[in-house]
């Protein structure tokens, strides 16, 4: 009795030095493309899915000053310099606080003062507009305000539904 192989001949030999080449390139391309895909990756904010949120996007420029727009993947999310800057859209409103609110154009901005201290990043919401935006910046504090002017057109055609007061008028709030 004689055993025979039930393969086919063609998938009988050992893949050659070349198979296996190209075999290699391909798994560096897809492994490759899936790191480049992952690093422009952003979370989410809870409420991106808004529908404001896909025209305030359209209003974001393309520029910074010093960072072009990056191309971002995730909802309601855009970035500029490498996510040095990052935007997200649909944030949690901000409750009334006592963090320091900077009104630029109109648009009132509150600086998470913890995170600030901490690590030194720059992380900022909106107050009373819906959807909130909150905007991070890895980079000087002193180029903030500048980059909130740029990006205050995306943000301003929201409706203010309440507004940051200082602590001479808290006492008229109360």
């Amino acid at each position: 009795m004689r055993i025979t192989n039930p393969l086919p001949v063609a998938l009988r030999r050992r893949p050659s030095v070349r198979a296996w080449i190209w075999l290699t390139v391909a798994v560096v391309a897809v492994a490759g493309a899936l790191f480049y895909v992952d690093s422009h990756r952003v979370s989410a904010a809870p409420h991106a899915g808004d529908p404001k949120c896909d025209k305030v996007l359209s209003r974001l420029p393309d520029d910074l000053p010093g960072a072009s727009r990056d191309w971002a993947l995730g909802d309601g999310v855009a970035s500029w310099g490498g996510q040095k800057a990052v935007f997200r859209c649909g944030a949690e409103e901000l409750q009334p606080n006592i963090n320091l609110c900077v009104t630029a154009d109109g648009v009132d901005w509150v600086l998470d003062e913890g995170r600030l201290k901490s690590d030194g990043v720059s992380v900022l919401r909106t107050y009373g507009r819906s959807p909130a935006v909150e905007f991070t910046y890895h980079g000087s504090r002193e180029e903030v305000g500048g980059i909130l002017t740029e990006l205050n057109p995306a943000v301003q055609w929201l409706p203010q539904e309440r507004k940051c007061i200082g602590l001479d008028e808290a006492d008229n709030v109360l």
